[in-house]
């Protein structure tokens, strides 16, 4: 039998380098590329009513302040989002508004002022926007100071555990979370793209606007 051992130096050539790896780079590419080319785009064009539209009874949503029936309403401004503690199963179905809302907060928000320098933040403190303009500004403004934190991490920072703003998972490592911040954006960003696709084809819609 033909001996399986091979020149090492080979081995090395074959495949790249651990210490060449930019991860970080690598860790965000997961979501910058989404972000760029697919998540970000269908946002596009958000209209108000668009933001705020309801799909069926008893969303939760972002509703001016005093108009809620929420069990619990949270926001320093003029708008408060709405939810519960603990959530109820099901949970509410939410708004465009909402889920913007909590991708800005709860997601990026916290996260930015946990790791990366932002003023705190939690959905207490923050000041919800009223219109699709405003609240997609406030998500482009989190985004970019997301990527920018994660683009300046080394491969120590990295590894090292994210502590304790993290609660029980205080333990796993900077990369974790940011794999985590990736799912979570992903998927959230798809539902609110579905709630689009809902509200095109929305009973009574204008055709032309559907097709459009």
């Amino acid at each position: 039998m033909e001996s399986q051992q091979h020149d090492p130096q080979q081995r090395e050539e074959e495949r790249p380098l651990e210490r060449d790896l930019a991860w970080n780079e690598l860790l965000l590419d997961q979501i910058d590329w989404h972000w760029t080319h697919q998540a970000r785009p269908r946002l596009d064009g958000l209209s108000d009513e668009e933001y705020l539209w309801e799909p069926v009874a008893d969303c939760w949503s972002v509703r001016p302040r005093g108009t809620s029936t929420a069990a619990m309403q949270a926001g320093a401004g003029e708008w408060v989002i709405e939810f519960a503690a603990p959530e109820p199963e099901p949970a509410p179905v939410t708004t465009i508004a909402w889920r913007l809302g909590h991708i800005i907060v709860g997601v990026l928000g916290m996260r930015n002022a946990s790791h990366f320098g932002r003023e705190p933040v939690d959905y207490f403190s923050f000041e919800y926007a009223p219109t699709a303009a405003g609240a997609l500004e406030q998500l482009d403004a989190e985004y970019a100071r997301w990527r920018e934190g994660v683009l300046g991490l080394g491969p120590a920072d990295l590894a090292r555990p994210c502590g304790a703003a993290e609660g029980r998972w205080a333990d796993r490592s900077m990369a974790e979370l940011v794999l985590h911040i990736d799912r979570e954006l992903i998927h959230h960003l798809a539902e609110t793209a579905l709630l689009r696709d809902l509200y095109l084809r929305r009973p009574g819609a204008d055709a032309g606007e559907a097709a459009g």
